[in-house]
Formats: C-alpha cells, structure tokens, sequence
C-alpha cells in the first residue's frame, strides 16, 4: 500500500497463466486467510483456477498476516482505498488480463458492493453473497429500530477478529509484537456501536442503500431464505442501472454449496458462467436467463430439517416482476379478509415474553436458531387469521403492514408475524417484521409517542417467498416486541390498535406455466457447515415471579489444518440472558467468545472476548472486555465498563 502497508495474499494461478493471461477474481476478508478461511478458499480457488480464472485471497490490513496498519472497525475507509489499491496490483500482474472480479459471503459481499461504489477501472463484475445495503437496519446491530442480540454476537466475535495474532510461519519472528499492537489499538467495539442508537453518519458510512447510482459494474446477488441479508438483494435488484442478477436459495448464511438448510447448488458451474461473461467477454448465456432466481419453499425449514426444504425453483424474467400483485387483507375483530369491517379497538398489555420461538436473526447452528412452531408465542399476542384458503396461493416480495395504533408511553415496538396454520393447528412463522415505533418516519430522526395519539404506521415485513397450501390458514400475530431477538423497551407497554383501519397487503405471484428451466446443478442431502455443533438451549420459566432464563452452550469447533498442522478451536461458549414478565429493565444479556491458534513452534494463542448488558429506564449498563494468553501466560487484558443513554431505544 502507498503507506508501506502489506496485505497478505494467496494466489491461485491456471498453469499456463505466464503465457496467456487470465482474469482474476479477489475475496478481500478479515478472516484470516492461512486458518480462518483455509479450508473454504482452497477448492474455490482451485477450481476458478482449473477453469482459466485466477483467485486471489487477501487479508485486510490489520488482520491475518498483513504486515502494518491497525483494523479498527468494520468496513473503514482505509479498507476500501486499499482493495482499490489491491484490484490495481492484481490487474498489472504479469500472468493477468487486466479484468478483475470481487466475490464474497458476508463481509466479502459487504465490501465487493463497496469497493464497488469507488469504480475503480479494473473492476469487472462483483458477486455480493448474504451482503447488507444498510448497515443499521440491515446488518448485525438494530432490528428495526431495535437493539438486537445479533449485535452482541457478532460484536463478541468481532473483537477476536479484531486482534487476532499474525502466524510467524509467514509474518516473521516479530509477530508478537505485531499482536501486541493490534491488543493495545483495538477499540471497545459494543460500547462504540451502542453510542450510535439511530442510523446517522456512523452507519450511513458505506451503507451502499444511499447511492447504486456510483456502481458502474454487473452485479450478482445471492441469498438465502433462512438468513437475515436478503431484503438487500431486490432493493439492489430495482435500484442498480448495470446488468443484475439475483438468486436466493432456501439455506441461511453459507454460501450456495454448503446449502443447509438444502437443497444446495453445485455453484462455481454458475461462478465460472458468470466470470467468463464479464472477465473474459464470453456470452455464457447467463444473461440471457432470468433475472431473478429464487426457491419457492412449501414448508418451512423447521419442520422438515435436516432433510431439504420442499420446494421448487422458481423465476422472473425481471425485478420488480409486473406478474406480483398486491393482495390487501384487512384485520378486523380477529379475522383476516378482504372486506374491510368497521373499526373496534383491541388492547394489548405487552406483560408477556413473545419471541421464544425465534431467537436468532441469523441462524448460526440450524436447528436451534430457526423459527420454531409459532402457537406458543401466538397464544400470548394479538391474532387475526383468514379462513382456510380455497386455493394454494404463492407470494414473493416483502409483505406490509398498516397498522393504526397507540401506546401509552413515549417509546414503544411493534412486531409482525406472519405465519401459516395448518389443517391440525399448527402454526409456521413464514416471515416477520419488527418497528421501533419513534423510527415511525425514519431510522435518522426518531420522535417520541405522544401517549394516546393513534399514528397510521407502515412496516415492511422481511422478504419471503412461500406458498401457502389449500385447506390452511393465514395469519398475522401482533405483538409489542421479540425476545430475546431485541432487547426490551424502557418501560412496560400497552398498545391499542385499531381493526378495520389496519390490513395486510401480500405480494402474490401466480405460478407459471412451466417455470423456466433451472441450469444450476443441485446437490440433495448437503449438512453445510452449519448443520453441526448445534450446542444446547435451555429455556426455563417464566416461574412464579415470571422470570424466563435461556442458557446455551456451544461446543467449540475444532478444525485441523493438515496443511500447516494447525489446530484452530472457536465459538460461543456460555451465554445467559434473562428477563421477567412485566419488568422490562429486568433484562439481562451475558456471553462471549473464544478463539484458540496453536502449533509446535507457535504455541498456544488464546483470546476471549465476554460482554454484559443491562440497562435502567434511562441508560444501558454495558461492559466488555478482551483476554490474550499465549502459553497460558497473560500476554493482555483490558475491560470497559460503560453507562450510555438510550436514546428513544
């Protein structure tokens, strides 16, 4: 880099690319390229490279085995002018054609949009997989306005990120001054991330959502139903100018070969398709197939898992797609119709815990983390359901719902469930939506309730594809909030919604006639990663004092890396989180995160990062802290202990 930075890299290279040059394709993380991401990124590049494109993984500054510079947060500027830098050295290479692509799950579909927002003239095409557009709406932090558990997950895992050791085999034997300095610069991430309570400049910083007009380069979009990223994919499909494409398959967060929940897909057939179009200027034949891609499930993930989701793979030739159809359903006195019926007022005391059949906002071990059988949240919320559908009907799209509602205190939610009931009265979350209720205008400039008033509200319920079965039901699920998906509001709640007034309206796609021919080989029966090490959940409560304690336990995961004799351990180890019925400053979230490198001539590298919220009506009580050992000798330590004002949260 021009400030004497060095970014770590491994390259694949086809045999023959000193004699004829060959496009590239970068994966730009950091997740440590030598144990962190080892075993993924060798059979991608391997193949790329089999197939004539060369695969060049790189470690961010700071992180891995890029020598200099300090990683300080997520998806800096400095991160995003050196991936410029680094699509620049790539396209000068020898053994390259000058054409540069950017791939990447997550943070690597994070930045590809990113960087791709910069224009730099060598960047071809990207293929942004399970990516966010938004960085606080849309990513690991708040739910809606909300402040999520996710936050605390991903921010326990990040601080290990974030001072993880360079690996001497290939930094040198000054690596552990360099840990010491990324110990010593890395900052109390959760607490940074809790001082910025509403979207401001912080978070509207690379939340590409603001402005597709400055991506000047085909775009490749891929999801997953079981994950939380994918309202990202249509809004990029709608806004982008340049040649787009969107898939979304039935799995969480993983990428298309490791599909769980399945079916998966034999994907680098459709990578190589998709890079030989833009790097290489072959007509594959790929633009000229439909737009956009997606699995229509008939069940729910839960149900059926681990077997595959029952389903089929179903197209539009563009998006938005003129064939969906608003279907609006109102919701009068407990019922779901199509004709509007005059208003009643319902009342609902939000002195109930909802929200424990859904923890997660992204499945990280499966079984555990997917929304499980809805009847016991539902029978403590407020339910509206349609009569038993003479008809299969399909959706596809972001359902919304109008609500005419009140509280009686100046900060308040609002949670929406849709689900399917079924014929023995069993009751499938099919998608959800959540709203801080003073993010009612806008995520920037919240206000407070007026307690009493009645506010007409929209809230967009997550992108979903399902179709729901003759003979079933229909049905929306109110609720004030979700726990422990969000933490709980500073007071207690009573909302009073208005029926009649407030409908549902389903995007409602009529089935074609054949589907389009579906190219993507599949793969049946895949457990992909994330289809073990489940772990332990235990709910208990609410008791007589309706207290509800959850405790989970996740085992470690233990790799072996054969290649360098690597043993690389990691997980969430041991989290509470509690909360008492109609005391919501009850709440309490604990956890934290392990990180383990060893080797003969490394030793033993641990870190471990723990976390503990509270709050008061006024404040969040929040400490954090980071641990290094090597050999089992402390090597750093250092908490926080921070009081922060809620901020209408």
């Amino acid at each position: 880099m021009s400030d004497g930075t060095q970014l770590s890299v491994r390259l694949w290279l086809p045999e023959d690319a000193d004699n004829t040059p060959v496009p590239v394709v970068m994966e730009y993380l950091p997740y440590r390229k030598d144990d962190g991401t080892r075993n993924r990124d060798a059979p991608t590049g391997r193949y790329l490279a089999e197939h004539g494109i060369a695969f060049a993984r790189v470690d961010i500054r700071g992180s891995g085995d890029s020598k200099g510079g300090l990683l300080l947060g997520e998806y800096m500027p400095h991160e995003q002018a050196d991936g410029v830098a680094a699509i620049a050295w790539l396209a000068k290479q020898p053994w390259s054609n000058g054409a540069v692509g950017m791939r990447g799950k997550s943070w690597g579909g994070f930045n590809a949009l990113q960087i791709a927002v910069l224009a730099p003239p060598d960047l071809k095409a990207i293929m942004p997989m399970c990516f966010s557009d938004n960085r606080y709406t849309d990513d690991s932090h708040f739910v809606g306005g909300a402040l999520g558990l996710i936050n605390f997950e991903w921010g326990t895992m990040f601080q290990d990120v974030l001072a993880g050791p360079p690996d001497p085999q290939i930094f040198g034997a000054q690596w552990k001054q360099e840990w010491l300095k990324r110990l010593e610069g890395m900052p109390a991430v959760l607490t940074e991330w809790l001082h910025h309570q509403r979207f401001d400049d912080y978070w509207q910083r690379q939340s590409v959502r603001l402005d597709y007009s400055r991506i000047k380069c085909p775009v490749y979009c891929v999801g997953g139903w079981e994950d939380g990223y994918n309202n990202s994919i249509t809004r990029a499909l709608t806004t982008l100018t340049v040649p787009r494409k969107g898939l979304i398959g039935p799995w969480a967060h993983v990428f298309p070969p490791d599909g769980s929940p399945g079916p998966a897909l034999d994907w680098m057939h459709e990578e190589v398709r998709w890079w030989e179009q833009w790097l290489n200027g072959v007509d594959t034949g790929i633009m000229a197939e439909p737009m956009f891609r997606f699995y229509m499930p008939d069940r729910k993930a839960s149900e059926v898992f681990p077997n595959d989701t029952p389903g089929y793979w179903a197209a539009e030739e563009v998006w938005p797609s003129p064939r969906v159809k608003p279907k609006v359903l109102y919701l009068n006195y407990g019922t779901l119709s199509d004709a509007e019926e005059p208003s009643q007022a319902i009342t609902y005391k939000a002195d109930k815990i909802v929200g424990l059949q859904r923890m997660e906002w992204v499945p990280f071990t499966m079984l555990n983390d997917l929304a499980m059988e809805q009847t016991p949240d539902d029978e403590i919320s407020i339910l509206f359901d349609s009569a038993p559908l003479d008809a299969d009907m399909e959706i596809i799209g972001r359902p919304l719902a109008k609500l005419r509602v009140s509280s009686d205190v100046p900060v308040a939610k609002l949670a929406v469930r849709l689900t399917e009931v079924t014929a023995e009265g069993k009751s499938w979350q099919v998608t959800y939506g959540l709203l801080n209720l003073t993010h009612r205008a806008n995520h920037e400039h919240p206000t407070e309730l007026e307690p009493g008033q009645f506010y007409t509200v929209e809230l967009q319920l997550n992108l979903i594809a399902h179709r729901f079965k003759k003979g079933n039901r229909i049905r929306v699920a109110l609720s004030e909030g979700l726990w422990p998906l969000v933490w709980p509001s500073p007071q207690l709640v009573t909302l009073t919604l208005v029926t009649g007034e407030s409908s549902l309206t389903l995007p409602v796609r009529p089935p074609r006639q054949p589907e389009p021919p579906f190219t993507i080989p599949l793969i049946h029966g895949s457990p992909g990663p994330t289809g073990q090490n489940a772990g332990t959940v235990a709910v208990s409560g609410p008791d007589a004092c309706g207290r509800v304690v959850i405790d989970r336990q996740w085992p470690d995961i233990i790799s072996l890396l054969e290649e360098t004799q690597t043993i690389v351990s990691s997980g969430w180890r041991n989290w509470h989180m509690e909360h008492r019925e109609g005391y919501p400053n009850s709440c309490r979230w604990q956890g934290d995160f392990l990180q383990r490198y060893e080797r003969a001539d490394w030793g033993a590298n641990l870190l471990v990062a723990q976390f503990d919220l509270s709050s008061t009506a006024q404040a969040f009580q929040l400490k954090e802290s980071i641990r290094a050992t090597h050999d089992g000798t402390v090597l750093f330590e250092r908490s926080w202990d921070t009081t922060i004002a809620r901020d209408l949260m």
